[in-house]
């Protein structure tokens, strides 16, 4: 797989899912509301001592590539919006987040799976790394809920194709309760 391609194709997925959301870039204010409960399978409970501090709505690609006549996912690109509808973070490879906000960011690694027929599974993910003190720094866990789309292409595949498949969810973050 040429670097060229898939720069192409994770920036068109960036590039497509703010179309889609039609969204501009913000700034999360103190009138912002505190985001509300979110409902999520019993699989995917966040650990009690966690305290929700943000859902966004997300709208992007998975990336497929083809590894031994087989799909497999090469990386999510997507942009989150806040409930007004403004761009407050972009999702890739890592699987990282990172705030278009104030620079903040979170990696964060699968823990518990919840599948959904139709569309990818809904995650809970816990965070492995994260980096400064606004919108991701401190986060604990990352719920992945209300999925739509992105499944893995039916079939096999030739040499080093690529293939994005559009999906949404809703992203929720956790941070240590004080």
């Amino acid at each position: 797989m040429k670097l060229t391609k898939r720069f192409a194709l994770t920036t068109a997925g960036l590039a497509a899912g703010a179309a889609l959301l039609g969204a501009t870039t913000g700034y999360a204010t103190p009138s912002d509301p505190a985001p509300g409960p979110v409902k999520a399978p019993a699989a995917l409970k966040v650990p009690d001592g966690n305290k929700l501090t943000g859902v966004y709505a997300a709208r992007g690609t998975q990336t497929y590539t083809c590894t031994d006549g087989a799909w497999k996912l090469l990386e999510p690109a997507a942009t989150l919006a806040d409930g007004r509808g403004r761009t407050v973070a972009l999702h890739s490879r890592g699987p990282v987040w990172v705030s278009t906000v104030d620079g903040s960011a979170v990696n964060a690694a699968a823990i518990a799976t919840s599948p959904k027929t139709g569309t990818i599974p809904e995650l809970l993910l816990q965070a492995t790394a994260t980096r400064g003190t606004g919108v991701f720094g401190g986060v604990s866990y990352i719920q992945r809920l209300n999925t739509t789309g992105g499944v893995v292409p039916a079939g096999a595949c030739t040499g080093t194709d690529q293939v994005g498949v559009q999906y949404t969810a809703t992203y929720a973050f956790y941070k240590p309760a004080k």
